[in-house]
């Protein structure tokens, strides 16, 4: 039996908080041995009551942090809630718990010093300040999960589902988690890039929402991504190296999200042919639209023709 801690924190998601119960509670469902169930106990850290000591839990699991803003969760990461959830986080690792978490509340994990030198992934609208805070973690914006056990992280809101089914399959079995998630109608998500909004992201830096802007305005051209960089006044090194500290991608991943991102947009607003659309977006191959658009999406784009 595996012993879990649900550490949900004042204000934690409480979406993130039911799916955890929910889907350790279909494991327990429809598991067949002792050696696949749960005992959960939940953790609550809020601003007049601590939870108590944990003590012989072999994973620890902390839905999303629920902030709305980067100011937001700068100001709950210092609140004593979560100084005594790290604290509590790094005894409970050292005694030989398992972590995982997920939105933002991989940056609680990140807080403990825990994840530096190991990859992980969060939010993908907080990657800028991810980032900015803890340089020595890899993170990987794009993965929906990054399950390097004894430690997993989780990408935004949702995430939380995949989160789970990774816990299920590390703690349980592959059998038993796709058990819950056929129960549970949860589809398997390798990828946050489909719901990365790159508008959003370039919006935090001046100089790469102008470069936006002109890779928009001019779409349908044969440009380098030299000329990218002139347009917004920087050597293609600069820009290179904005582009990694706010979006996340290199330069020519911002193109081409921008130029997939119009193709599925036209995909399911008109009835252009692929070739007309490959045109539109500046690729005069349309098995090259039809490529990256697979790649990125893990669908063909008769897919969004049809809605699905």
């Amino acid at each position: 039996m595996t012993k879990v801690a649900v550490v949900e924190i004042d204000g934690c998601l409480a979406s993130a908080a039911a799916i955890t119960h929910d889907v350790l509670a279909t494991a327990n469902r429809i598991g067949t041995t002792k050696r696949t169930r749960f005992e959960v106990a939940t953790l609550r850290y809020g601003p007049r009551r601590h939870a108590g000591r944990l003590r012989g839990a072999d994973l620890v699991i902390v839905p999303g942090l629920g902030s709305a803003s980067a100011d937001e969760l700068e100001r709950k990461l210092a609140t004593p809630a979560c100084r005594h959830a790290r604290d509590m986080l790094v005894t409970a690792f050292a005694n030989g718990a398992m972590l995982a978490a997920s939105c933002a509340s991989s940056f609680l994990l990140a807080e403990t010093g825990l994840l530096d030198g190991k990859r992980a992934t969060t939010t993908w609208w907080f990657a800028p300040l991810f980032r900015q805070r803890y340089p020595n973690v890899e993170l990987m914006t794009e993965r929906m999960v990054v399950a390097d056990w004894p430690i997993a992280t989780a990408g935004a809101a949702m995430a939380q589902m995949d989160l789970m089914l990774a816990v299920i399959t590390r703690f349980g079995s592959p059998a038993l988690a796709k058990g819950c998630a056929n129960y549970l109608l949860l589809g398997e998500r390798h990828s946050q890039a489909p719901f990365m909004a790159i508008n959003y992201l370039a919006s935090q830096d001046p100089k790469v929402a102008r470069a936006e802007k002109w890779v928009r305005s001019n779409i349908a051209r044969d440009f380098t991504i030299g000329d990218v960089a002139a347009a917004v006044a920087l050597t293609p090194r600069t820009f290179a190296r904005r582009l990694e500290a706010i979006c996340g991608v290199s330069p020519i991943q911002f193109v081409q999200r921008i130029r997939i991102e119009t193709a599925r947009s036209l995909l399911e607003t008109t009835r252009l042919s692929v070739e007309e659309i490959a045109g539109k977006v500046g690729y005069a191959e349309p098995s090259t639209l039809r490529r990256l658009i697979r790649r990125e999406t893990r669908h063909s784009p008769r897919h969004f023709r049809s809605g699905g």
